[in-house]
């Protein structure tokens, strides 16, 4: 890619220009805005117009930095002699939104198009890194076309109590296990709370926040490494002003994301989801990312890669350490350096350089925690796809977060109609579960929750944990947290909320898992499942205005990504006239 230095730049070829440049009474009122803001001329004019879209609120804890980083984003984009401007745009707080943030993903991808599409803008930063923020920023980034950079948030600190480590969302389940069984007291619970988030940044286990922005960066949106840095580390904040610095050469040079989010750049990304151990919401947010480039992938192209690339990263919840010890070991680059042979190493990417140039000295410093490839942590990737007449659309299951025994069961379903239902009789020793038992929770998809909320990790019985058992085969049609493990079969395709075979499954039914056969089957015959669709009725629509009905009528299923239908890519969106 071309220096500023090494050509002229030619500022008509700006899209700002439109605003900014004709002496007219309509480009009079702008510039005078402008002025009114406290700019001169020189400030803005024959400059790209670069916009900070920054997803910080008081209510999301992972962007708590972000008012400091887009300073620095600013810094960087004077530097290199662009004019920054700063955008708020909606954040999606994965701890405080309900029923899920997923549910509102696809508005925050809808208001960063429309933001791009609608101001003088000739390039953007996009400041992310909370779990659905970072899709939806690159959904609607990719459907806008302008040239883009993705800002990274970085992950929080490692968590500590009692001189153990804690990672967010993994060590909360184990020991909220373990306080519902007896062992923990509630001191020792309250001691967890204070030491388990101790600093800004998104959780620092392998979850959805962690996969997804290791995605980003493998997609060639990001700077070579910058996904691994911590949130607080002085590089994480040097990195933010070489963010504003590329920026402006992309403007002038018109890469835009659909340039680099090609077919072989997602297959990049699936690529490190499964050498990452990554969390499932991955296979649903990259449908919707490549949707929006045009790009259609099929739960069979994850699966295909499941079975030839090994998770070699080391990290919570199928492994030991947290994304702290993952950046000190090399991060992101020296984890893609021991995957090279499955990556198309020519794909273009927002450096200037192709990822295989931008790997070009990467080095693994500790082999325990990013695991070469003869000493993989599993020997196949981190997710798997199961099908059967239970799920005909597919089911997505993350075996390496399993006790290795549910990976082939056959047992009786114990089945819950809706997640109230499930919280009101899940400990009732009346329904005498073991740990033969598969909880089944029906109405938890797009629609049913609505949101497909992260209920995947379904809870088990009170008395099952004093016995010991830590584990049990679960079935939904909901997701869950990336942080999450145990044998949870998710995303159940159709929903039950539409008439999916998982809305007739009744307690007592057997099914059978059989993870290395890819099957998921009910064990019930097709006679009897036909007499129970005819019985079956949908539940009443709960959403009858404003963003829930849009949402109920628009949505996709898990397999298509749950991306609104009218977002889908097609025809570009005329630019705005300005008169």
């Amino acid at each position: 890619m071309s220096t500023p230095e090494s050509k002229e730049r030619d500022p008509s070829t700006l899209r700002s220009a439109r605003w900014w440049a004709p002496d007219d009474q309509r480009s009079f009122g702008h510039r005078s805005r402008l002025k009114q803001m406290g700019f001169n001329s020189e400030d803005f004019k024959a400059k790209p117009t670069i916009a900070i879209l920054n997803t910080w609120s008081d209510m999301n804890n992972c962007h708590t930095h972000f008012r400091d980083r887009a300073e620095e984003v600013k810094r960087g984009v004077w530097q290199a002699g662009g004019f920054p401007v700063e955008i708020p745009v909606m954040s999606l707080s994965e701890s405080f939104m309900k029923p899920t943030s997923m549910y509102y993903r696809n508005l925050l991808a809808l208001e960063v198009e429309e933001t791009l599409r609608c101001y003088p803008v000739d390039g953007a930063v996009l400041m992310g890194g909370c779990d659905k923020t970072v899709p939806a920023l690159i959904m609607g980034a990719t459907s806008a076309n302008i040239p883009s950079i993705f800002l990274p948030a970085g992950p929080m600190l490692k968590g500590c109590w009692r001189g153990e480590t804690l990672g967010s969302g993994t060590d909360m389940w184990k020991y909220w296990a373990e306080k519902q069984a007896g062992n923990l007291c509630d001191d020792s619970w309250a001691e967890l709370e204070d030491g388990i988030a101790r600093s800004p940044g998104h959780c620092m286990t392998m979850g959805t926040a962690s996969t997804m922005t290791a995605i980003a960066e493998v997609l060639g949106l990001c700077l070579p490494g910058s996904t691994s840095i911590p949130a607080v580390h002085s590089t994480h904040a040097r990195m933010a002003s070489s963010c504003g610095r590329q920026i402006v050469e992309l403007a002038w040079e018109n890469i835009t994301p659909r340039d680099l989010l090609t077919g072989n750049a997602f297959h990049n990304a699936i690529v490190t989801d499964m050498a990452l151990g990554g969390s499932t919401n991955a296979i649903i947010h990259l449908i919707a990312m490549a949707g929006r480039a045009g790009i259609k992938l099929t739960l069979e192209k994850f699966d295909e890669i499941s079975q030839q690339v090994k998770v070699i990263a080391n990290i919570r919840p199928c492994g030991e350490y947290v994304m702290e010890d993952f950046y000190d070991a090399g991060g992101i680059l020296a984890l893609l350096s021991q995957i090279k042979e499955h990556l198309h190493l020519d794909c273009s990417t927002v450096s200037g350089k192709t990822l295989g140039e931008n790997l070009e000295g990467a080095e693994v410093f500790n082999d325990d925690v990013i695991r070469p490839l003869d000493r993989s942590v599993s020997k196949a990737g981190g997710t798997f796809v199961l099908r059967g007449n239970l799920a005909p659309d597919g089911a997505v299951m993350k075996p390496t977060a399993a006790e290795p025994h549910l990976l082939k069961h056959k047992g009786p379903a114990v089945v819950f109609s809706d997640y109230a239902d499930l919280k009101a009789r899940i400990n009732d020793e009346s329904l005498a579960l073991t740990p033969d038992h598969i909880i089944v929770l029906q109405n938890a998809g797009p629609i049913g929750a609505p949101g497909i909320p992260e209920w995947g990790m379904l809870p088990i019985p009170n008395y099952l944990l004093k016995q010991g058992v830590r584990d049990m085969l679960r079935i939904s049609d909901a997701r869950m947290s990336g942080t999450s493990y145990g044998a949870c079969v998710l995303h159940v395709s159709p929903e039950s909320a539409i008439g999916g075979p998982l809305a007739l499954v009744q307690t007592g039914d057997f099914i059978e898992v059989d993870v290395d056969e890819r099957k998921l089957h009910l064990d019930v015959t097709d006679e009897e499942l036909e007499t129970r669709r005819a019985a079956w009725a949908p539940r009443p629509d709960r959403h009858r205005r404003g963003y829930g009905k849009l949402y109920a009528e628009e949505i996709t299923q898990a397999p298509e990504g749950c991306d609104f239908r009218f977002l889908h890519a097609g025809p570009d969106s005329p630019e705005p006239d300005i008169f």
